[in-house]
């Protein structure tokens, strides 16, 4: 079973990277591959170590609690590694946990992938199993995040956009990006996600 991969970014798509780890390129399904793109020395990410009868995954995270978290996301009955990674992508880890443990629903069926009997399922499951998660967070009620959510998304966005302008892209292009997005944010988004959100859209033009 592998635990950990240390290594350099050497090429990534929307959803994965490859590190390159003596001469060996594993390729690793990550939330936010282009946040490790920015890293120029080796970076270590832990892993889930995913076998099926037609195919043997990675998925890696930059903490041990993300990858605990995934692996509890898998314990819920119709959340596979490819949803659970969309949560982990979708929203910050303490929001999602912060949402399970007080069972809102709303916020839930925002992220990708997860319906409301999902969301449902994840409660009822999960609820009384995040507390060693939750106490290495500072898991604030949700309902200060909605509070907070437009001020949080434009001072992430203004911190993605910084990012995005560095690697060539327009002014124009990235306004019209954000109009896009906007409308459709938990307001629980970081940089990073941001970051990989607008690139998905720039990519789609």
């Amino acid at each position: 079973m592998i635990d950990f991969i240390r290594g350099k970014v050497v090429h990534l798509e929307s959803e994965y990277v490859v590190l390159d780890v003596r001469d060996i390129g594993y390729r690793v399904f990550t939330p936010n591959p282009y946040a490790l793109a920015r890293s120029e020395e080796p970076v270590q990410l832990f892993v889930h170590h995913n076998v099926r009868e037609d195919a043997i995954h990675l998925f890696g995270f930059t903490t041990r609690d993300e990858q605990s978290l995934f692996r509890r996301l898998l314990e819920v009955s119709g959340i596979g590694p490819k949803v659970a990674l969309g949560v982990l992508a979708g929203g910050r880890p303490e929001a999602v946990v912060a949402a399970i443990q007080q069972e809102n629903i709303t916020f839930l069926t925002k992220l990708p992938g997860i319906g409301r009997k999902t969301a449902q399922r994840m409660i009822l499951d999960l609820k009384d199993k995040l507390g060693s998660i939750n106490s290495k967070w500072d898991v604030a009620p949700l309902v200060e995040f909605e509070v907070a959510s437009t001020a949080d998304n434009a001072s992430a966005w203004a911190e993605a956009r910084e990012a995005l302008a560095g690697l060539g892209y327009r002014d124009a292009e990235l306004d019209k990006a954000w109009l896009v997005l906007k409308d459709n944010l938990t307001g629980e988004e970081s940089p990073d996600v941001l970051i990989k959100k607008a690139l998905q859209q720039l990519f789609q033009g």
